[in-house]
Parts: structure tokens; C-alpha cells; sequence
């Protein structure tokens, strides 16, 4: 019987988890932004490189395309002038961790906050700008980081889980263009890469992408700009 109380005592008092819905709601993460307008955010994450990114940036500028770069401190302390080059050219940057480091529950909350807030230092010096996302590698998130990226002025950004490019896998230009393309939704963030070893798919996909989702109506704004809708958007009277 004591047993029993206690176990039931223990469960009443257990704090509930959270799932993406109490996330979502308290606008600590965020997946996509429901919108009635037609614009899509597109994300490139593991940059910047000097063999790829900047011919991703070529091509976003030939369709007037807006993306959101979340760099890695490391390459970022590697390739500064690139760096730049995306904010210059009206793209907006990210924290992705300095080391890329895949958190998990094992890691101490200090290891985490300290190597976000080391790619936080190493944009500044490059840009002379910080950066207010934050998108963990591997799409891990627990409360100890979700705590320190509020901490630090961090809202952190995942993707719509239906368009995860797959890109990093080299599965073939078709099989990234498919799933980029299929039953695409306003207001969806899409996750690319312009780091990936061996990568040589993503630029050829993207070559195919944007024409199609600009034919489509679509305008491509970075996630700052999309946040801007959830805010804005109001439900219609009727």
C-alpha cells in the first residue's frame, strides 16, 4: 500500500514533458509559420564553404531569392569574407554551433552554452553582427537548451518535417528535387546544406527547385522576414 501511495504520489508531482505543440505554443521553437501568403523560407545549414556556398549564393541571386545561412563558427573563422558575403547580399545568418557538436542529454548544459555562444563570438568578429537563431545540429533539443538559447536571445528554428532535403545523404538530384516539390505549403521552412562531404547534388536540385516554386507563386524571404507573418496574421471574421 505504501508503496503503492508513493509511486502514485511520485506520478502526481513528475512534470509532464513537452512535446512540439508546448514548444510551439510558448514560441520557444519553431517548425514553419501557417500563412495565408505565398513564401517559403529557404536554410542552409554546416557552411559556409569555399567550394560550394558561393555558387549557391550565384543562383539565389538569379531568382531574387532571400535564405537563411546557419553557419558553423569553425568555417566561419575559415572562410570569413564568405561570411559576409551572404549578409551582404541580403541573406540573413544563424548560430549552428562553433564545432558542430550533436548535443544529446549526456552533454553538460556549460558544454552546449559555450560552444553556441563561441559561434556566436566568431560571426561577430567576422560580420560585426550577431544573430539571433539558433538551429541545433541534428535537430536536438532538450529544456537545459532551450533554456540557455532564451537566455542568450536565441529563438530556436527548426524545419518542416516534411521538407527535409536529405541533401547531406547524396541521394540523387531527383530524390531531393521530390521531396522539395512535394505538396509544398506556404509558410514552410526547407532545410538544405552547403556543406556536405562529397557534395555535389544540392546546387543541381536548387537549379530545378526555384524556377518551379517561383512559378508557382512563391517568394522566397529569410526566417526573420517569415516570422514577421505569424505575427502579422489574423484569424478571418466571418
Amino acid at each position: 500500500m505504501a508503496v503503492c501511495l508513493a509511486l502514485t504520489c511520485s506520478s502526481a508531482l513528475a512534470k509532464p514533458k513537452k512535446n512540439r505543440s508546448d514548444y510551439e505554443a510558448q514560441g520557444e521553437v519553431v517548425w514553419e509559420v501557417p500563412t495565408r501568403e505565398k513564401v517559403i523560407a529557404l536554410t542552409f545549414d554546416d557552411g559556409p564553404d569555399p567550394d560550394h556556398t558561393p555558387a549557391i549564393l550565384d543562383l539565389l541571386k538569379q531568382y531574387d531569392a532571400k535564405a537563411t545561412f546557419f553557419v558553423v563558427g569553425n568555417k566561419v573563422d575559415r572562410s570569413p569574407e564568405i561570411t559576409k558575403r551572404e549578409l551582404d547580399e541580403g541573406h540573413e545568418l544563424a548560430n549552428h554551433t562553433y564545432s558542430h557538436m550533436y548535443f544529446s542529454n549526456r552533454v553538460a548544459a556549460s558544454k552546449m552554452k559555450n560552444d553556441i555562444l563561441k559561434a556566436e563570438d566568431a560571426i561577430y568578429k567576422a560580420t560585426g553582427q550577431r544573430c539571433r537563431l539558433f538551429r541545433p545540429p541534428g535537430g536536438f533539443y532538450n529544456e537545459n537548451l532551450i533554456s540557455i538559447a532564451k537566455e542568450h536571445g536565441y529563438l530556436v528554428v527548426m524545419w518542416s518535417w516534411s521538407k527535409d532535403s536529405k541533401d547531406w545523404r547524396l541521394p540523387g538530384v531527383s530524390k531531393i528535387v521530390s521531396k522539395v516539390l512535394s505538396n509544398t505549403q506556404n509558410g514552410e521552412i526547407v532545410l538544405f546544406h552547403d556543406y556536405a562531404e562529397r557534395q555535389t547534388q544540392t546546387l543541381d536540385a536548387l537549379k530545378i527547385i526555384l524556377p518551379k516554386l517561383k512559378e508557382e507563386g512563391f517568394r522566397f524571404i529569410t526566417v526573420s522576414e517569415l516570422l514577421t507573418y505569424r505575427k502579422n496574421e489574423r484569424p478571418e471574421i466571418k
